[in-house]
This record gives C-alpha cells, sequence and structure tokens, in this order.
C-alpha cells in the first residue's frame, strides 16, 4: 500500500490570485516560483489561452511543513457552508487571557487584510475557544 506523501488543499473561487495572496499573509506562505522559461507569473498567465488565464494561482509554505494551497476558479458562486475548513492554531500552548488576546489580535490582523469575523466560540469550564472567520470571498476558517 502506498503511503500518503503531500497534500494539497484546493479551494474554488472566483479570484483565485486574490484568494491565494490573502492566505500568503495570513499563515506566511509565498508564490512559488514561475515554470521554466517565464520571468514571473504574469508572463506565464498571458501565455495561456484566454479562457484559462487568471484562472489558477497557488502559494506554498518557505519552509516546506505545511501543505500547498491551490485556487482555482469556478462559474458557480459559494452557495454553503464549507464542509472543509482550515484551523489556523495561533493560540496554540497559551492559556486563558493571553490565549484570547493572541486570537482577538490576530482576528484583527486578518479582518485588516479583508477576512470577516462571523462568531466567536467560547467553550464554558475550557481553556479551548477559537474564532471562526470567512476569507476574503466568504469561506470559513477559524483561529484557535
Amino acid at each position: 500500500m502506498a503511503s500518503v506523501r503531500q497534500v494539497q488543499v484546493t479551494f474554488d473561487c472566483e479570484v483565485p490570485e486574490r484568494v491565494a495572496r490573502f492566505w500568503c499573509e495570513v499563515l506566511g506562505y509565498v508564490v512559488p516560483p514561475p515554470p521554466p522559461g517565464f520571468a514571473d507569473w504574469d508572463e506565464f498567465n498571458r501565455s495561456l489561452p484566454v479562457e484559462k488565464q487568471d484562472s489558477a494561482f497557488a502559494c506554498v509554505d518557505p519552509t516546506g511543513a505545511g501543505p500547498r494551497l491551490f485556487f482555482q476558479r469556478v462559474p458557480e458562486g459559494k452557495t454553503a457552508k464549507n464542509r472543509v475548513h482550515l484551523d489556523v492554531r495561533v493560540g496554540t500552548g497559551l492559556t486563558g487571557d493571553e490565549r484570547l488576546a493572541t486570537l482577538e489580535a490576530e482576528r484583527d490582523r486578518l479582518v485588516a487584510l479583508g477576512a470577516t469575523c462571523v462568531r466567536v466560540l467560547r467553550a464554558e469550564g475550557f481553556e479551548e475557544s477559537c474564532i471562526v472567520m470567512q476569507d476574503v470571498e466568504g469561506n470559513e476558517f477559524c483561529l484557535d
């Protein structure tokens, strides 16, 4: 049996580059180098047939530890809650007020980038809490 070596997370979206650049800022990811023979992604994009231009974009973890994120243009808009979402782990190892302050600071940073805060979930009697967010196209994710 073959074992999984890498995972890519794919987002359906309207404007792939916009969503990808948002996630680069959220996660500290970078845009990978363009394919060989192209000076930059704009040059590569212009080489595609018109109907394929601006149809996809990607970003990667510069350390190589996290999964590649791929963004593909689809004709339909988002109509329902995501069945899969990302949890952005910003409060790991923190407890109480320090954890909540870290989550709130990250929430504020992401709102400034175009995210929307949907709600704050606090579990009574537990240190765990999370903030439900939406990215620039309404895809849900959690800060925890």
